[in-house]
């Protein structure tokens, strides 16, 4: 257990710098809104599923598996956020972010151990695959929660959901091309938690918190072990020197 600790501690280290810099700028925003508006339980939870979610999202930038533990907190703060503006896909965002990501990742012996070794990218079958899975899940979902519940944005919702959904499983995969998805879902979660705020249903944070998801989608095309080689190969080496440690 205690080295099961160390592990979590370690990674938490070794990021790319610009990583910790976004985190602390997404800290000093999500302070600030949460203390310029009045405090309940709802901005509080909000307050700890973003600073986590933001974490969570720079974990998966520098190939970290601690997203698994980051992410499945965040997720429970996010559903209940979720339920209380009836955005119901959100709900079904988050979980589906459990099952495809984080469950998975605390589960899986081999996932954890050096992913920026394992980093792959789309064959054009891939993409064909990708796009009409999302096309299929946004229409799927967005009729079904419009007839089934009172979601006041179902298509909106809907589209957040299937790119994200998507976006999710392309990740667990470990194609870098999951950061087109993601960037697409976060330009969907902006506007789905702004219009969520200008209607009276949810608090700034959450739009706040989805353009920080965004700048962490952008950074990852340039900075990330995703996508930049040089960081890729330091990363490698780091986690091939811890591994060594170990044994």
């Amino acid at each position: 257990m205690l080295n099961y600790f160390k592990f979590l501690i370690h990674q938490l280290q070794g990021w790319p710098k610009q990583n910790y810099y976004l985190f602390y700028f997404s800290f000093g925003c999500q302070v600030m809104t949460l203390v310029a508006n009045p405090i309940t339980w709802i901005t509080v939870v909000t307050f700890i599923g973003t600073t986590l979610g933001v974490l969570c999202v720079l974990a998966i930038n520098a190939t970290k598996s601690i997203n698994g533990w980051l992410g499945l907190v965040s997720a429970a703060c996010f559903i209940a956020v979720g339920y209380q503006a009836k955005n119901y896909l959100s709900i079904g965002e988050q979980i589906a972010y459990v099952l495809t990501l984080d469950l998975p990742v605390l589960l899986s012996a081999t996932w954890n151990v050096n992913v920026a070794a394992k980093i792959r990218s789309f064959t054009p079958k891939s993409w064909t695959v990708a796009i009409l899975a999302t096309g299929v899940v946004y229409l799927v979902s967005g009729t079904l929660i419009g007839q089934l519940t009172d979601d006041p944005r179902p298509w909106i919702d809907a589209i957040a959901f299937s790119i994200s959904l998507t976006a999710g499983v392309i990740c667990f995969l470990r194609y870098n091309n999951q950061f087109i998805w993601w960037t697409a879902s976060g330009i969907a979660q902006i506007i789905l938690w702004y219009v969520s705020y200008q209607q009276g249903a949810a608090t700034l944070a959450m739009a706040v918190n989805s353009c920080i998801y965004l700048a962490n989608d952008i950074l990852a095309f340039t900075v990330s072990p995703w996508y930049n080689q040089t960081e890729r190969q330091r990363m490698i080496k780091q986690e091939t020197a811890y591994q060594a440690q170990l044994s």
